[in-house]
């Protein structure tokens, strides 16, 4: 089945479900009397990112099953219809897509998800044309600075839920500070929007890991989907550092550590933002995989239940390794926060069809989702709102080859720690 065919197949899944709750007779549900909501929802489904969007697919279809009897805001009924696009990874595609969405089909909400690389590009677009824009799975900083944002001059129609590096940047600090290492760190950026912002001078890594009583080098930044890393590691062994952090892909990662290991290059931490997230990426590391340690957004061990369905954490997760028959993965929790808080949205707004009531939606949002509490009061800017983030180590499992082991708490207690970071 195409890109195409499987993105129609998941509109209809809601529209179709809709007609026949209607042929039923069940209440409420008076559809051709209100126009359809038309949402926009733009994910990298296939590229180089796609494992972020993996879980995607399934969650929009479970939103469109539970969306069968429709939103009801204002005292009326609306049907509605989610628009899924695949930005191929692919920036400028992400651009195009949205444009679409907005000047051809009318889309009354924006739901771009996972990477600088999508999501910027489409909230830029919603930005220019006036359009409610909601969305996740991006440091704030990458996602707020990146596109021109100013604090004292935020966006209007763009908004945004997630944690910032400040926060990273303290869990990974504090998960080094449990081992003896000689504090020496050697910085893989790739060169990226999002490593650009990793690496920035002022509210990136290199200032608060000085802070922090740490040295550090950077070699130059390298292209994702690189073939040879021999630079970085050569310019890492002449430094001596003992801990190795940043963000790459996970290919990118996996490769890096090969040629560690071909060119005698042994370091005894490796943090890694993006790259190990996913349990599918570390198996694909083979033994290389044991010991690496990542920022944690979600696990099932998440206190938090969905305003939707009241599921914990842990169901979701199970529902979802039932389902695909893969390991549950962290993005599985934020594409079910951002379905959660559009859907809220929407029914708050009044006038599902009137952007500004929808924006004001947005920035009255006060929501206890499986990811934790989302609103846009007291953040950092107003156009984001914070959630927490832990350090985990991936260990060998017991139910898959590895598993996710918190190792910190230290800037979100909502977890309890479950072991001590060790050295590979």
């Amino acid at each position: 089945m195409t890109p195409h065919a499987r993105n129609r197949r998941l509109v209809l899944q809601g529209t179709a479900a809709a007609a026949s709750a209607a042929a039923l007779g069940l209440p409420g549900l008076a559809f051709g009397q209100e126009k359809p909501i038309k949402l926009g929802f733009v994910s990298p489904l296939t590229g180089p990112y796609a494992l972020f969007g993996e879980t995607d697919r399934y969650m929009v279809g479970k939103v469109s099953a539970l969306l069968a009897s429709s939103i009801t805001t204002g005292g009326k009924t609306f049907p509605v219809e989610i628009l899924v696009r695949d930005s191929q990874s692919n920036p400028n595609k992400a651009a195009e897509l949205a444009g679409n969405l907005i000047l051809k089909d009318k889309v009354q909400l924006m739901l771009p998800s996972c990477t600088s690389e999508t999501i910027n590009p489409v909230a830029d677009q919603c930005e220019l044309n006036g359009v409610p824009c909601l969305s996740t799975v991006q440091p704030w900083q990458s996602y707020f600075f990146s596109r021109g944002g100013k604090p004292d001059k935020p966006f209007e129609w763009t908004y945004h839920f997630f944690w910032g590096l400040e926060d990273i940047i303290a869990g990974f600090v504090a998960m080094w500070g449990t081992v003896p290492t000689n504090k020496k760190i050697g910085f893989l950026f790739e060169r990226s929007t999002d490593g650009e912002a990793w690496a920035n001078k002022e509210f990136g890594f290199p200032p608060a890991v000085t802070k922090a009583g740490y040295s550090f080098v950077t070699p130059p930044f390298f292209q994702p989907l690189t073939a040879d890393f021999s630079p970085q590691i050569a310019e890492f062994k002449k430094a001596g550092v003992d801990i190795i952090a940043g963000i790459t892909l996970p290919q990118d990662l996996k490769t890096f550590m090969a040629q560690c290991r071909q060119q005698g290059f042994k370091p005894k931490i490796v943090t890694v933002g993006k790259a190990l997230l996913f349990p599918s990426a570390v198996e694909a590391m083979g033994d290389l995989g044991e010991g690496m340690s990542s920022e944690v957004w979600w696990t099932p061990t998440f206190p938090f239940k969905s305003s939707l369905t009241g599921e914990t954490s842990a169901k979701i997760a199970a529902d979802y390794e039932a389902a695909s028959k893969k390991q549950w993965t962290q993005p599985l929790g934020y594409s079910h926060a951002l379905w959660e808080v559009a859907i809220d949205v929407l029914k708050r707004s009044g006038k599902p069809h009137d952007p500004k009531a929808v924006r004001d939606a947005i920035r009255a949002t006060d929501l206890t989702t499986v990811v934790g509490p989302v609103n846009w009061k007291g953040g950092p800017v107003a156009n984001v709102g914070k959630t927490p983030v832990l350090g985990g180590q991936w260990v060998k499992g017991q139910k898959f080859k590895y598993e996710l082991a918190i190792v910190d708490n230290s800037t979100a207690k909502i977890v309890p720690v479950a072991a001590k970071l060790k050295t590979l």
